[in-house]
């Protein structure tokens, strides 16, 4: 049974590594600054880097989700719930693939888990809502202050560069935008990973029938989560990347660096916090900054879309995971 689960958690962060990555490069490719197949190869080797890195120096993501809910003391039904939970994640995450919205799988495992903790043990007590806090502080903290902070660079970067070459100063954007999406992958790695870790390490408490009690995770695990997370990042996203890096907005190279570096800075301290943070709300939110202030601006339809695909992941994996949960017990 536990590696029964365990197999079914991998496949949700394969997924994660082809919907959720590629969004760390989307503005890189929107500037042109990498080719896709390119950038794709730096986000996945950022990606693993950044996976290990979080696994060695701290793993305070990984301890919010592995005691965001309380599955109760009936392992046989814990473990029902736990995989209801993740078959809701994988569902949310290849519908959303589908019309390319890149929506967060962070916040889909974190709702879907609750809604099937909730299916299988019908009662409230199953949530400890002082994490559910953490998560959706997580989810403001990560795009509000990225759109903003964006905005604000970029901005500043039009009124300083406004006098210079625009050839020459480019040059340097194009390497900076490197370096940006580099780090954002990097600590798409370290946030995602260290998620997975903490749902693994939940399982095996569970099907050992331990209790749940002080987080400890091997690297091991987290290496495979890191390797496999990868793998997905290499398959490709093409899709959400067109969505977002060319649908929604097109950036030069100066704004595409605005974007990286506010995205980057957010992420950078909600990690060394252990708040569970979306890298998809961050980065999409900061482009999206950017992006409002450039000559061809915001696909507004676009924007709508992902705005309230986003808004729906909560309730509806939370609904999803219920449902099978409650059909799982």
């Amino acid at each position: 049974m536990a590696y029964l689960f365990i197999l079914l958690v991998l496949a949700v962060v394969l997924v994660n590594g082809f919907t959720d990555a590629p969004n760390a490069v989307a503005s890189c490719i929107s500037s042109r600054s990498m080719t896709p197949k390119g950038a794709i190869l730096l986000a996945g080797v950022c990606n693993l880097f950044g996976a290990i890195a979080a696994a060695l120096f701290f793993s305070g993501v990984a301890e919010t989700v592995y005691l965001t809910v309380d599955f109760g003391g009936d392992s046989r039904l814990a473990i029902s719930s736990l995989f209801a939970g993740m078959c809701a994640v994988v569902i949310w995450a290849m519908v959303a693939f589908l019309f390319g919205i890149p929506t967060s799988e962070s916040h889909a495992l974190i709702s879907g888990l609750v809604g099937a903790a909730l299916g299988g043990r019908m009662t409230v007590g199953a949530v400890r809502f002082s994490y559910i806090g953490v998560v959706l502080i997580g989810l403001l903290a990560s795009s509000i202050p990225a759109y903003f902070f964006a905005k604000w660079i970029y901005s500043a970067i039009i009124r300083v560069c406004q006098s210079l070459d625009r050839r020459r100063a480019m040059k340097h954007f194009y390497r900076a935008q490197r370096l940006g999406a580099a780090s954002s992958a990097f600590l798409h790695g370290a946030q995602d990973s260290q998620k997975f870790v903490g749902v693994i390490m939940l399982g095996t408490s569970l099907t050992s029938g331990g209790a749940i009690g002080e987080f400890k995770a091997p690297l091991s695990v987290s290496f495979l989560c890191a390797a496999v997370m990868t793998l997905g990042t290499l398959l490709g996203g093409s899709r959400i990347i067109k969505k977002v890096g060319e649908d929604m907005v097109s950036l030069d190279a100066a704004a595409g660096s605005a974007a990286d570096i506010a995205s980057s800075a957010v992420l950078l301290l909600l990690t060394l916090l252990g708040i569970p943070v979306s890298t998809t709300h961050s980065k999409t939110s900061a482009m999206m900054g950017a992006g409002a202030l450039t000559h061809r601006g915001l696909d507004k339809g676009v924007v709508r879309q992902m705005v309230v695909a986003w808004l729906l992941t909560f309730p509806c994996c939370a609904l999803l995971g219920f449902i099978l949960g409650y059909i799982f017990r």
